[in-house]
């Protein structure tokens, strides 16, 4: 079955095609960097993982390049704010970004390319539109573009905005679709700006944020690319206008497949601090999350749906992770002693087809327990044959390939390692006091350990 995606610019699902046969190239829109990225970021972040794990599990090279916007409204008002300057504001929240998404073992990006790394492909790609005759300076010197120079303005929103095209501008980076009007390339310098300017042939100022996307994006993949992603929040007016400016610029096709996901509910509403329901990365772990606990959850609904999340449902990821911990485990020893042969059970290509429709992740999961809950019966009552256990095996593997929710010696902090190092020296010496009380202290660090007759099991505890 060939892979079919949801394209928002179309409005319905397409074969994918890339323009290159073995190879990807995939733009994702990245955190801009003024505050700690929150998990309803992470719930798109962990989409664009999946998908391109995806690709790569059916055999694809994937370009992969995501933005750190460190200049725009929003980090000016808060170096401003804060006092700080806009550079060591943006490097705090960059490193804060990277440890997040190595927590949740996001695979990393080919290319982090920051906006104020490319002030110079900024500008030439403003000379070009003005060049063009889509773009023109205003009186303050910044420099806007003119929608009504282009006839397809609005074709991913899918709305008619012939009737609702004025003179106005709009030099927010952010807007709604009440103002779909001319919208800034270059702002002019203004005092509030402080420090943060760059020279131009317009006189000193600084990026509108929609141009800063589509300069980096062409920049590493060309003028037409294969998809490009993000949070249905940035439909419009970002991505409605960074098609429209790539295209007028480069004369060509800016992307072919558009994907976004939606939005993520917390608690069944818009999470909010108010309301005491915002969450960063680090809350959840200190709430006894695991990595692989909140990708279940992220990941279990499909991108194009909203999901609810809750504190709640904690214990239910940490068992169903620990399910499929504890099955592969079990496979494991029974494969010590299999040929070292073998290929994938028939289920593993349902599970693939439904990856291949437009990553409907609720039946490919589907597909996998159901299996699961059938080869573990199997196991309970001797009935699986040898031949059997590598292919099973296998498909634990590709199905973690995508998912990630297998837990590593790795992913175990070293300090709970330290302690099962110590412990085990205990029970050598058969000082069970001291071995007991160093069980409990693993334990009020999020981890239950079991011992075994060769050796211990170590896993999340549900109760932290």
């Amino acid at each position: 079955m060939s892979i079919k995606f949801y394209n928002t610019l179309t409005k319905r699902k397409e074969e994918f095609l890339p323009i290159i046969k073995s190879e990807v190239k995939l733009y994702t829109c990245g955190p801009t960097v003024y505050d700690t990225a929150h998990i309803g970021n992470f719930r798109t972040f962990l989409f664009e993982d999946l998908l391109k794990r995806f690709l790569r599990l059916k055999g694809y090279k994937v370009i992969h390049v995501m933005n750190l916007t460190d200049v725009d409204d929003k980090t000016i008002l808060r170096s401003n704010s804060d006092n700080i300057s806009i550079h060591d504001l943006t490097e705090k929240y960059i490193e804060l970004f990277f440890k997040d998404i190595q927590t949740l073992k996001i695979i990393p990006a080919d290319h982090y390319p920051k906006a104020t790394e490319h002030i110079t492909e900024m500008i030439e790609m403003v000379e070009r539109l003005i060049k063009n005759g889509y773009a023109y300076k205003s009186n303050d010197n910044s420099v806007y573009f003119k929608i009504d120079k282009f006839d397809e303005y609005g074709k991913l929103t899918n709305l008619n905005f012939t009737e609702h095209k004025k003179t106005q501008r709009i030099a927010f980076d952010d807007y709604s679709k009440d103002n779909p009007q001319d919208f800034v390339l270059w702002k002019a310098w203004k005092m509030d700006d402080g420090e943060v300017f760059w020279n131009s042939p317009w006189g000193k100022g600084r990026p509108g944020w929609h141009i800063e996307c589509s300069a980096m994006s062409t920049k590493y993949l060309g003028n037409n690319f294969d998809i490009h992603c993000g949070g249905v929040d940035n439909i419009f007016p970002h991505h409605e206008n960074e098609i429209a400016q790539s295209e007028c610029a480069n004369n060509q096709k800016f992307v072919n497949y558009w994907l976004h996901s939606e939005h993520l509910l917390v608690d069944g509403g818009k999470m909010s601090k108010s309301a005491g329901n915002f969450y960063k990365i680090s809350d959840l772990i200190d709430e006894g999350f695991t990595p692989e606990a909140l990708r279940y959850l992220l990941l279990s609904g499909h991108y194009r749906t909203n999901i609810n999340f809750s504190v709640g449902k904690k214990h239910e990821a940490l068992k169903v992770t620990q399910r499929i911990n504890d099955f592969y485990n079990r496979l494991l020893e029974l494969s010590v002693n299999c040929d070292k042969t073998g290929g994938l059970p028939d289920e593993y290509n349902s599970f693939e087809k439904a990856l291949d429709d437009d990553l409907n992740t609720p039946k490919a999961l589907a597909v996998f327990f159901e299996w699961l809950r059938k080869f573990n019966a199997k196991v309970d009552d001797n009935s699986v044959e040898e031949k059997e256990i590598l292919p099973a095996v296998n498909f634990v593997e590709k199905f973690n390939s995508v998912f990630d929710l297998l837990l590593k010696k790795s992913d175990i902090p070293p300090e709970v390692m330290n302690l099962i190092k110590e412990r085990e020296e205990a029970r050598k010496d058969k000082d069970w006091a001291k071995a007991d009380s160093i069980r409990d202290q693993i334990q009020k660090l999020g981890w239950t350990i079991e011992d075994k007759p060769n050796g211990y099991k170590l896993k999340p505890s549900l109760e932290k």
